[in-house]
């Protein structure tokens, strides 16, 4: 068997010539925005790119998918430095971010210090991300890019402070959703279409399918021992109608009509299926059935909203 050999391709500017004009370019495009979104574990949706911050401009202007929170992103092709780690934090104050990412070529480390001082230091509803990107290359294959988070905030210790405070319903839930995710992520057709997310405490988890105008919601309750399903509008009525005159599509799908919920600004298409999540022993299959119809809604909602 031949084996290729792998190389990383240092220069960066050999493929990204200038910072603004190439790297952020490419970035912006939403396959790469992804990329980044996965690394960090946020579904980021473009705003806009080189966003005016008073007489100054952010590389890329982003929110989170599902939440709204206010991202920004500045881009550095050569190694940390205390000027960007200025425009960083002018920025963030500026757009009023929440979450706040710098990608670098290299980051030093009294920069990945100041960092992790941030997290440490300010409000909890703040995040600071420093990420390394990298380019690596097969032989003579396409050149591929890699991005490698140094600093990010401490979730992990924030949510192992909080456990001791939930109480037995909120424990299960977390419980049964940390374990969805590893299950998921062993799952090569839920990666395919959907990215995993931070385990919470709640009833409720949402999936990004690539629009900002709807996602998929499963819930578990533990108290009427069921699950649901479905496709969550936040604010288009227009939009839940088209889906709502196109139900005989969703019918055909499912082989039921769902549940169809409108209230004064979010909409709702639900199915529903009878489970105990208490029982430890009915997870897997509550999983299976979450992930058929996750798809489900996923492809017949884009069949529709083309």
């Amino acid at each position: 068997m031949k084996l290729g050999k792998i190389k990383r391709i240092t220069d960066l500017r050999s493929v990204w010539p200038h910072e603004a004009n190439s790297f952020t370019k490419w970035l912006a495009q939403e396959a790469n925005l992804s990329k980044l979104g996965e690394e960090i574990g946020i579904d980021l949706v473009l705003e806009e790119r080189e966003s005016s911050v008073g007489g100054f401009s952010v590389d890329i202007f982003a929110t989170e998918e599902n939440t709204g929170r206010k991202v920004i992103i500045e881009n550095q092709l050569e190694e940390t430095n205390h000027d960007h780690l200025g425009k960083l934090i002018t920025y963030a104050s500026g757009k009023g971010a929440e979450v706040i990412v710098w990608v670098v070529k290299r980051g030093r480390d009294e920069h990945r210090q100041a960092i992790e001082w941030l997290n440490q230091h300010t409000d909890p509803n703040l995040g600071f991300f420093l990420v390394e990107i990298e380019l690596w290359q097969i032989d003579d294959s396409a050149i591929a890019p890699k991005f490698s988070v140094i600093e990010r905030p401490n979730d992990w210790g924030k949510q192992m402070k909080s456990i001791a405070n939930l109480n037995d319903r909120e424990q299960l839930l977390l419980s049964f959703w940390n374990n969805f995710n590893d299950s998921m992520s062993k799952n090569s057709d839920y990666i395919k279409h959907f990215t995993i997310r931070k385990a919470q405490a709640q009833h409720w988890y949402d999936l990004s399918v690539g629009n900002s105008s709807y996602h998929i919601c499963m819930t578990a309750s533990v108290q009427k021992k069921r699950l649901s399903c479905g496709i969550y509008i936040p604010d288009d009525k227009e939009l839940f109608h088209l889906f709502e005159e196109n139900k005989d599509v969703f019918f055909n799908a499912f082989n039921e009509e769902g549940e169809w919920k409108e209230a004064a600004k979010a909409t709702r298409i639900m199915i529903y299926k009878s489970i105990d999540i208490s029982d430890e022993s009915l997870w897997q299959s509550a999983y299976d059935w979450f992930l058929e119809n996750a798809i489900k809604f996923k492809v017949t909602a884009k069949k529709i909203d083309k």
